[in-house]
């Protein structure tokens, strides 16, 4: 495994095995941030090849004020957010005084895998996935959201909201469903 200074100067000058080596070190956890923004594996995909394009046009800006990980891993997410941009009003606004408390919401996870926990995900509507993979996951507030989206901050916290809701909908059902199968073997 190179170190990432290797492949930076070498992807600087345009060095194609560098680059190679770069996406081969990097794909996999990057594709991973793709797939949550995304509802399909071949959405993922696009959205990550559109990134690495970006990446190795803008290697020259990279400052070290952060890890390469992070900086890749931040040009996945403005990718994603851009390739879903447009679908982000498609849904119905909630009341933001309808948010539940997330104490409330605790849900055990232990039992899912992380392909199981991917798979409800991407059932999500596009504007709530986006939102709650910006909000939940990456730790962007409501605001920063709104900028970063286009969006008001009213509806970031109610599609937010939403996905919340959505998740906990599709968890409870899929634990009824495992009860079942379980009641059944047993």
């Amino acid at each position: 495994m190179l170190r990432d200074e290797e492949l930076i100067q070498g992807c600087k000058v345009g060095d194609k095995r560098m680059q190679r080596k770069l996406y081969e070190q990097y794909s996999g956890v990057l594709m991973a941030v793709a797939c949550r923004y995304s509802r399909t594996e071949e959405d993922a995909r696009d959205i990550l090849q559109e990134s690495f394009v970006k990446i190795f046009k803008k290697i020259d800006s990279f400052r070290n004020e952060s890890s390469l990980k992070h900086w890749m891993r931040r040009i996945v997410v403005n990718t994603a957010i851009n390739y879903q941009r447009s679908k982000l009003y498609l849904y119905p606004m909630m009341d933001v005084n309808d948010m539940y408390d997330l104490k409330e919401e605790a849900v055990a996870l232990s039992d899912y895998s992380f392909q199981e926990l991917l798979s409800l995900l991407q059932k999500l509507p596009d504007g709530c996935r986006v939102i709650f993979n910006l909000y939940a996951i990456e730790g962007y507030k409501h605001k920063e959201i709104a900028e970063m989206t286009g969006v008001t901050e009213g509806t970031s916290k109610s599609q937010f909201s939403r996905a919340r809701k959505l998740l906990k909908e599709m968890i409870e059902e899929s634990q009824l469903e495992r009860n079942y199968y379980a009641m059944e073997r047993g």
